[in-house]
């Protein structure tokens, strides 16, 4: 209680305190003095005596506040000094605090989109405990499910609490312009109570209303609310037409609801099995979202369900041969293909930090070792070793604050910008980027940051101090101690540097060169110069071939007519997508027992493959005389050729749908693979058949054109608006901009950029921390270079002496880098496209340009080296 109190009269009455202090010592002093003087000294020799047996009068001051309580005045005093210093000291503080912030701010940016995509938990119940359901096939784990077993599954399972299912398909609105794309869902009655989410307005589904004799109703998403209807209250009951049913608002979700699998959705309909898809097992068109049990493990789960699908496969042999249950996280579902990427680019961050951290403790070092004599001389003026301690943390809190406080804005800027840059159909499916900013995690984790360089800020120039004498300080001045700490330290920390810097570089090579794959992948056409738009017609309309097939005539002939056009194709699914729309066929003449050839479907009109430029193999294109009068025919392309007729020429061949003749269809033509599926995958079977021959309402319209192709989309779309008002006309983008804006290329490009921009900034930090040893030695070694220099050495001489202790650092650091690089490579193997972990020619590359940048950061310092005046030189020593 007593020490509080001395510590409260220290804050409010330390001005009385000190001058009290003055008096009790000046009385002290003046007592120690006249009984010296009645010892027979004289006034001058007492004085001096006495100041002497009382000690330093400055350090007894110090000592005195101590005692009391922490002095405030003091601690304001260290900072006011320690802001003097870095006035003093510009070059070092503006060099310290820029690459404080870069590291930081790096480091910060990338955590934040980390922390939102697998850190901050899923906005759902108990969100560990969902799962998302697949059939899988031959082809691939991750497959659409059929309605009927989907029923089975759900009355089958012993492991799920709840278990419901969703199409992410969006609607047709009708509206009283036409129809209009809306982005919607289908849902069963329990979805939302799996997924543990209440809407905040209205009601959820009740349990039955997605059978077929019920009403349809739909729930709106947060954001439909209020741009749709402005947020108004009174939205529950009022209809929608999608899809030519008329759907009554039920409800309005919660502003922070979002599922990334679905994304994006305005509406989020009943799913009703009124369709003819529904009725058939072997029409797959949904996913399932599940709830596990309380205690069941997610193993235990696939394991049961599986068991289903398998029990399934042998009551169905027909529907359900070679398809199983396959199921994931839900977690896992939404960012597990991100999660590599961002992983990679969250170590870069943290290299490159610690690359920062290492030029800034390297700048710390070199410094506190040159202000050695100012702390002897402190100390020797009554400055205690606690003070002395006390102003080094000072300068590093202020150090790491400002550095902080630059780097968590300018992290703050870069979330910003990096999320501009993702594009916005690749945004709807990753809600969880919405919105990212400092958070109270992302915050906690700048903090920690800060504080771990303020530790180490102070800490290095302190671990000096605590070995420094006094009398050491003031012989030595500092500069023959600093040249010895600079040679057995600041080496080692240069070392790091440089191999922490190969690494990046390597991995931001690996990354590039991969990219330039990608980019440069053999996709089966030529995108240059290609536009496309989809267009929906009103199916009450053309409900009937005759009609689909005349509209798309119309659309053909009329857009072919617009100057600069070359050639028009119409199609169901365009290249570079997710892959989706597949089909199982039976080949004509060999016997079936029951297996599912499972390929891509499109359908394509006469023009579609010439307006592509794909490459024909063998036989011939369509012809556009080709309807459902004549002989069905079809294209495939070499994937399927090769896995289904290994060695033969499959023009010719005839195969079927479902074995009945009515179903066969002859093969006509055979063509180079196109990449169907996102650029980074493998190529799959897949067939083309006349658009005539299986028309439909909804399709794309490719344009090749001998001009710029963005200038005729504005014409396209009011040319083909002219045939039709109602029609709805949406996604009007170039192919180049469509592999541009693939999720695919994007994740890519980003990590390649980022990585790159990482392993950049290394680079110069790196150089500049050589630069900094170099001319630190070249500027110790001034005598010794003077002395050769005067004996006869020649500039080639010194210029090697120079460069071989340069050399010597690059080797070692490039050694230590070459190692990190392949090991670093291997995590990154799912991030690469045609590119090894362990790529030759990337890590010799890396190693020539690390080294010449080195090299060339070693020139400068050697260079003013050789340029040594010898008597100038032995002058200044």
């Amino acid at each position: 209680m007593s020490r509080f109190v001395n510590r409260l009269r220290v804050l409010f009455r330390r001005n009385r305190f000190r001058r009290e202090l003055d008096e009790e010592m000046a009385f002290h002093r003046q007592q120690v003095e006249t009984e010296l003087v009645r010892e027979g000294m004289t006034a001058e020799a007492a004085r001096y005596a006495a100041m002497r047996q009382l000690g330093n009068p400055a350090l007894l001051k110090e000592q005195s506040l101590g005692e009391v309580g922490f002095s405030f005045e003091s601690a304001g005093q260290d900072f006011r000094f320690a802001l003097r210093q870095l006035r003093k000291n510009p070059g070092f503080a503006v060099t310290a605090i820029l690459t404080l912030a870069l590291g930081i701010a790096a480091s910060v940016a990338i955590f934040a989109f980390v922390d939102a995509a697998l850190i901050k938990p899923l906005p759902y119940v108990q969100s560990p405990r969902l799962a998302v359901l697949f059939e899988s096939i031959r082809i691939g784990p991750r497959f659409h499910l059929s309605y009927l077993d989907y029923l089975d599954w759900k009355r089958e399972n012993n492991v799920f609490h709840s278990l419901n299912v969703f199409s992410p398909e969006g609607f047709m609105e009708k509206t009283n312009s036409g129809l209009r794309q809306a982005d919607g869902a289908r849902v069963s009655d329990g979805f939302f109570k799996t997924l543990g989410v209440v809407p905040i307005l209205g009601r959820d589904f009740h349990y039955g209303e997605d059978r077929p004799e019920a009403a349809r109703t739909t729930l709106l998403s947060y954001g439909a609310w209020q741009r749709r209807y402005g947020g108004d209250r009174n939205v529950v009951g009022k209809t929608v037409a999608l899809d030519d049913e008329t759907y009554t608002i039920i409800g309005v979700l919660p502003r922070d609801f979002s599922f990334a699998p679905a994304e994006p959705a305005d509406f989020w309909a009943i799913e009703k099995p009124t369709g003819g898809c529904e009725k058939n097992r072997g029409c797959h068109n949904l996913f399932g979202i599940a709830r596990l049990k309380d205690g069941v493990s997610f193993a235990t789960a696939l394991a049961d369900i599986k068991a289903v699908a398998k029990q399934l496969e042998r009551q169905y042999p027909d529907s359900n041969r070679d398809q199983w249950a396959f199921m994931l996280p839900l977690t896992e579902v939404i960012v597990g293909d991100i999660r590599p990427i961002l992983l990679v680019l969250l170590c870069g961050a943290g290299l490159l930090l610690v690359i920062a951290s290492v030029n800034v403790a390297s700048l710390l070092l070199v410094r506190s070792e040159t202000r050695r004599r100012e702390m002897a001389v402190r100390g020797a003026l009554g400055a205690s070793p606690q003070r002395l301690v006390r102003q080094y943390i000072t300068e590093g809190l202020l150090l790491a604050a400002i550095g902080s406080g630059f780097g968590i804005a300018l992290a703050q800027a870069s979330m910003r910008m990096l999320a501009t840059l993702i594009p916005k159909d690749m945004m709807a499916g990753m809600p969880y980027l919405q919105g990212i900013g400092l958070n109270g995690r992302v915050a906690a984790f700048a903090c920690v940051l800060a504080a771990l360089a303020a530790a180490l800020f102070a800490f290095i120039p302190m671990s000096r101090l605590r070995f420094t004498a006094i009398h050491e300080g003031l012989s030595q001045g500092g500069r023959a101690a600093a040249g010895a700490v600079w040679r057995r330290f600041g080496s080692k920390l240069v070392v790091i540097e440089l191999a922490t810097a190969m690494v990046l570089l390597s991995g931001a090579g690996l990354l590039g060169k991969s990219f330039y794959r990608l980019m440069r992948a053999d996709i089966g056409i030529e995108p240059d110069h290609v536009a496309t738009v989809h267009v929906t017609g009103v199916e009450a309309k053309y409900d009937k071939p005759e009609k689909k097939v005349a509209l798309g005539r119309e659309i053909v002939n009329r857009v072919q007519s617009l100057p600069g056009v070359i050639s028009v194709g119409l199609t169901t699914k365009l290249p570079i997508e997710d892959g989706d729309s597949t089909t199982g066929f039976r080949i004509v003449g060999r016997p079936y027992h029951g297996e599912h050839n499972e390929v891509a479907y499109r359908s394509v009109s006469s023009g579609y493959m010439a307006t592509l430029r794909t490459q024909l193999v063998s036989g011939r294109y369509f012809r556009d005389d080709e309807d459902s009068s004549q002989l069905r025919v079809v294209i495939v392309n070499e994937a399927l050729a090769k896995q289904y007729f290994p060695g033969e020429n499959p023009v010719g061949k005839q195969i079927s749908f479902d074995g009945t003749e009515k179903s066969r269809l002859l093969i006509v033509g055979e063509v180079k693979d196109l990449q169907e599926g996102q650029l980074d995958a493998a190529p799959r079977g897949a067939m083309y058949i006349p658009f005539n021959q299986d028309p439909r309402a909804e399709f794309a319209v490719l344009v090749r054109t001998a001009q710029d192709e963005r200038t005729l989309l504005p014409a396209m779309a009011s040319t083909i608006h002219e045939i039709d008002p109602e029609m709805a006309i949406y996604n009007p983008l170039t192919m180049r901009q469509k592999i541009h804006d693939a999720p695919s290329t994007y994740l890519h490009r980003s990590s390649a950029w980022l990585v790159g921009g990482f392993a950049a900034l290394a680079l110069v930090l790196g150089g500049v921390g050589l630069y900094g040893v170099i001319a630190y030695t070249v500027s110790q070694r001034t005598r010794e270079i003077g002395v050769r220099m005067a004996l006869g050495a020649q500039r080639r001489a010194v210029y090697m002496l120079i460069f071989k202790e340069a050399v010597l650092l690059i080797a070692v650091g490039a050694t230590l880098g070459l190692c990190g690089s392949i090991v670093a490579g291997f995590p990154m193997r799912k991030l690469l496209f045609g590119v090894q972990a362990w790529d030759a020619p990337i890590l010799a590359g890396v190693t020539v340009v690390l080294a010449a940048c080195a090299l060339l950061a070693s020139y400068l310092p050697a260079r003013r080296a050789a340029s040594v005046n010898p008597v100038e030189a032995l002058h200044a020593e």
